[in-house]
Order: structure tokens, then sequence, then C-alpha cells
């Protein structure tokens, strides 16, 4: 069983580079605009965890109501109408590249973290708008599912854990019933709330021909 527990935070890490690996050995060579990343510097981002957001620093911020972050569900407009996290906007994964969404997408004014139940979706949709340029996109490690394991539902350390084991479940219990039922919200109304967002300042064109 410990070996199992031990198991699981490295599959969190191991599968989305499995993923990764795979939708880019699939993906045909693009012949027509190349794209502002490449697929190796894409992987090793995806390497290194810095497109992660752990749910402890999520809750932090969630709690502290920083107001700098934004939070994008991914699925499909039923099931962010069954439950949601408190103030996240609906993209489904399938209207990801619609116009409507591009200055929520491309901005340099909040940090946007993406989330499905899972993790499958989430890095579906930053790969995209990472080979696109866009900045500023981040997945929310383990997706809902986590989230509600570690966050709402933390279990508790054995006596003989150690001090920072305590520290974490402290932090993690108080932030569960901080956030409590206004963590995940149900919703009566399947429209959208789209929070104003601060246009990129786009290049002017240089004047003059060749």
């Amino acid at each position: 069983m410990k070996e199992l527990l031990q198991l699981k935070p490295r599959l969190l890490f191991s599968i989305p580079i499995f993923i990764t690996g795979l939708v880019l050995a699939l993906v045909p060579e693009n012949t027509t605009q190349p794209y502002k990343l490449s697929a190796q510097d894409m992987l090793l981002e995806i390497q290194s965890g810095s497109e992660m957001v752990t749910p402890d620093d999520l809750a932090d911020w969630i709690v502290n109501k920083d107001p700098s972050i934004q939070l994008i569900d991914l699925r499909t407009p039923e099931e962010y109408e069954q439950y949601h996290l408190d103030n996240a906007i609906n993209i489904p994964l399938h209207d990801l590249l619609s116009p409507e969404w591009v200055d929520y997408l491309d901005q340099d004014v909040k940090m946007n973290i993406f989330y499905s139940n899972g993790i499958t979706r989430a890095h579906e949709a930053w790969m995209i708008v990472r080979q696109l340029g866009y900045d500023n996109n981040y997945i929310l490690q383990g997706g809902l599912n986590y989230w509600v394991e570690t966050i709402l539902n933390p279990t508790a350390p054995k006596n003989s854990s150690p001090d920072d084991e305590f520290a974490r479940y402290d932090f993690r219990k108080g932030a569960g019933q901080a956030l409590g039922a206004g963590s995940i919200q149900k919703s009566n109304n399947t429209s959208t709330p789209k929070p104003k967002i601060k246009r990129r300042p786009r290049k002017k064109a240089p004047e003059g021909g060749c």
C-alpha cells in the first residue's frame, strides 16, 4: 500500500509526458505556417512541470481572492452547469480556437488555469495555445478529481508522519472549510460569465514596401 501511495504522485507527472509524446508523434509536420513553439520545446516544458499549478497553490489564491487568476473550465456546458469552480468561465475544448476567446487566451493580464475532470483535456488545450505562442496559460494538476481529493476531502496523515505532512493537512483542511461549497458552484444558468479582459496591444505593420 505504501508503495502505491508513493507511486501516485509520479503517475500524475508521467502520464502528461506520455500523452504529450504520443500526441506530438501523431501530429503531421506543419509545412505552411511554422509553430511559434517547437514540439521539442513543448516537451521540455512539460518535463520541467512549469505548466502545472498545484491544488495547494490554487486553494491559497482562491482563499486570498487573488485577482490575477482566471479559471477556465474546458468541459462541456452540461458538465459545467452541473458544477464548476467558483468564478470559472466555460470554454469547451472544441470551442478553444473560436475567435471570441482569443482575447482571453492571448493576453498578459491574468494567469489562466485550465481544468477538466482529469488532466487530458487541459493538456490538450495547453499544447494548442502554447504552439500558437500564447503565454500565461497553465494546468490544474490532477484536475477536479484531484482537487476534490486533496483540498475538499484531505486525508489525515498518520501519527508517525513528518511535521510537514501535518502542516500540509492543516492547510488543506482549513482551505477546504474556507472554500466550502463555494469552491464548486452549481449553476442554474448555462450562459458563460465573461469578465473583461484587457486586449494585448498589437504590433503595427511596418510602413513602406520592399
